[in-house]
């Protein structure tokens, strides 16, 4: 009797204790949990910095047209050898090949015509001399027979200065035409062969093109929106295509006053030597060139959102406190240069402005939600 009266006293008790227990847990604070954004989204705070810009352009390898020769024959007549290739080197007065004309011939009998007429011109005015000494002839007609003498010499310099451009001696009886370089330099293309007719006036097509490539130039590309960014004298770092481990230093030479039709840019010329003529004509290059030092913000390249031409940002404008989550705002910004990793804001963003720089587009996703 007395452990039935335990009992019914025990389990008022327990359910007491139990209820005690629960209102306890019901006061307790809930742990804060952590929502998957604040997870994610992670912020900076940007200050301006102060970089240079770099512009890098495509460029090409020429040679100095004031120091290449295209090859054209002064007279017509038919190839009859050529001992040169593109790539060698020839030097000033080389004879590179012959021509055979029959227009040598025709030089050549001037150059005898004019020598008999000067000959007989001559015999004439000393003749002329001995009577005017005798008052036989007159001041006058001695004075039409020097002039004449005179006419016939220069007609004979004529003569002869035609024989020497065309590489003949006045003894020469051939018809057959050297050809010679002009210049000392690299053969860069060769445009005819043995048998091919050339004429020396409506030929379009050269024998041979010759350059002298000790010094180079590199051209680049410089589109007009971005001549106000460098100017002649700045100094540019030049990689070529075919040697990935050469960098090259220039000047800036000159920049074109007048834009190419064809590819609507800038020339931008960059003078170099070139020892061991390692840079061939037509060669691809690129030039950097290191602009002027600016102030920018620079932000990650995670944190910028485009949409189609436009970009912007996710700036904080409350932060996170306690249960409150942080708050966002969209804002439009200019980008200057981009990078791999970071790009430059030009417009939009203020100095201790918190950027969001990773999870920028979950919170766009929650917006379009």
């Amino acid at each position: 009797m007395k452990r039935q009266t335990l009992s019914l006293f025990a389990a008022p008790v327990a359910a007491l204790v139990m209820l005690s227990v629960a209102a306890c847990r019901r006061d307790e604070t809930p742990p804060q949990t952590v929502t998957p954004k604040e997870q994610v989204v992670e912020t900076a705070t940007v200050h301006p910095q102060q970089v240079a810009s770099q512009l890098v352009l495509p460029a090409r390898i020429t040679a100095n047209p004031t120091q290449m020769v295209h090859i054209y024959p002064l007279i017509s007549g038919r190839v009859l050898s050529l001992s040169i290739l593109p790539g060698q080197e020839v030097h000033k007065g080389q004879r590179i090949g012959t021509l055979q004309s029959s227009d040598a011939a025709q030089a050549r009998s001037d150059f005898e015509k004019a020598k008999i007429e000067t000959a007989r011109a001559d015999l004439q005015l000393n003749r002329a001399k001995e009577l005017l000494q005798h008052d036989v002839l007159a001041q006058r007609d001695y004075d039409d027979l020097k002039a004449l003498d005179d006419s016939d010499h220069s007609e004979l310099e004529r003569a002869r200065q035609a024989l020497h451009l065309l590489g003949f001696s006045e003894n020469d009886t051939s018809d057959v035409v050297p050809i010679l370089a002009p210049i000392s330099g690299v053969v860069l293309d060769v445009g005819t062969g043995p048998g091919e007719l050339q004429r020396s006036l409506d030929n379009a097509t050269a024998i041979a093109t010759i350059a002298d490539i000790d010094s180079i130039w590199i051209v680049g590309d410089l589109y007009p929106r971005d001549q106000g960014s460098i100017r002649a004298g700045d100094h540019t770092d030049i990689t070529v295509n075919g040697y990935p481990d050469l960098t090259l230093h220039g000047l800036i030479d000159n920049i074109s006053d007048s834009v190419d039709p064809v590819s609507m840019t800038l020339k931008v010329r960059v003078v170099l030597p070139n020892p061991g003529h390692r840079l061939k004509p037509q060669m691809y290059a690129n030039m950097a060139i290191a602009g002027r030092r600016h102030n920018v913000i620079i932000v990650p390249a995670a944190a910028v959102i485009q949409n189609g031409h436009d970009a912007f940002v996710y700036v904080q404008t409350v932060p996170a406190s306690g249960s409150t989550p942080a708050k966002y705002v969209q804002r439009a910004v200019t980008l200057g240069e981009t990078h791999a990793d970071n790009d430059e804001i030009i417009q939009g963003l203020n100095e201790g402005d918190i950027v969001v720089t990773a999870g920028a587009e979950l919170l766009r996703a929650e917006e379009a939600q």
